[in-house]
């Protein structure tokens, strides 16, 4: 990013503490018409990841953002989100990274953690699956003060195989009843129109403008 011309408006610098090239995508695609640039950790030297031990999203989403904002000395925006399924007790929830213990890449871990929810849904009838992705944001201070939060969640019902080629971890499996489409099948547009990220997003954006986030941290 170059320096802005004499005169120009200045846009506000989010930093989004996330490795995940499409969720870095997903959040840049609503937080830049509402006159944002975002960043991800790929704008800076690495620094160490945070145990996301925390109980619930929004802990985590909080661990994550005073972590990355206290090592990077800029504030930052982080999430924590994932998938509650009713017929699981609300599993895998805050683990959903982590349901299936399998270790490698994001592609090889999804597919791993999508089998296991098959898996552990076998025989369970259509109108039990009932799920929804959840997704908390927080935006802290390098000192460790929270400046804003927010939560979004997405309804659907879980289906028996993958279907869609888009989106990432289980939004194949996901599907919106009233369109027939899983969440990987949604064109991206409508996706961030309806997501759980989205929807956080939208909700979070007048606190990051209250922030007074500008170039340079």
């Amino acid at each position: 990013m170059g320096e802005p011309r004499p005169g120009a408006p200045v846009r506000p610098v989010i930093v989004l503490a996330t490795g995940n090239p499409k969720k870095l995508g997903e959040v840049r695609a609503i937080l830049e018409p509402e006159g944002f640039d975002v960043l991800g950790l790929d704008a800076f030297d690495p620094v160490p990841e945070p145990e996301e031990d925390a109980e619930t999203f929004a802990g985590n989403a909080r661990l994550k953002a005073r972590a990355y904002a206290a090592a990077l000395g800029v504030a930052c925006l982080a999430d924590d989100s994932g998938l509650c399924v009713d017929a699981l007790d609300g599993a895998p929830g805050v683990r959903s990274a982590r349901y299936a213990g399998v270790d490698g890449d994001r592609e090889t871990r999804d597919g791993a953690n999508n089998a296991k929810l098959l898996r552990e849904l076998r025989g369970v009838p259509p109108e039990r699956r009932t799920a929804r992705f959840v997704c908390a944001m927080c935006l802290a201070a390098p000192d460790g003060t929270v400046l804003a939060e927010s939560e979004g969640t997405f309804e659907g019902v879980i289906i028996d195989e993958p279907r869609g080629d888009g989106g990432f971890g289980y939004d194949p499996l996901l599907l919106l009843p009233d369109e027939g489409l899983t969440s990987a099948e949604l064109d991206p547009a409508e996706k961030n129109r309806r997501s759980h990220r989205g929807a956080a997003c939208r909700a979070i954006a007048p606190r990051l403008r209250a922030a007074g986030l500008v170039a340079g941290g």
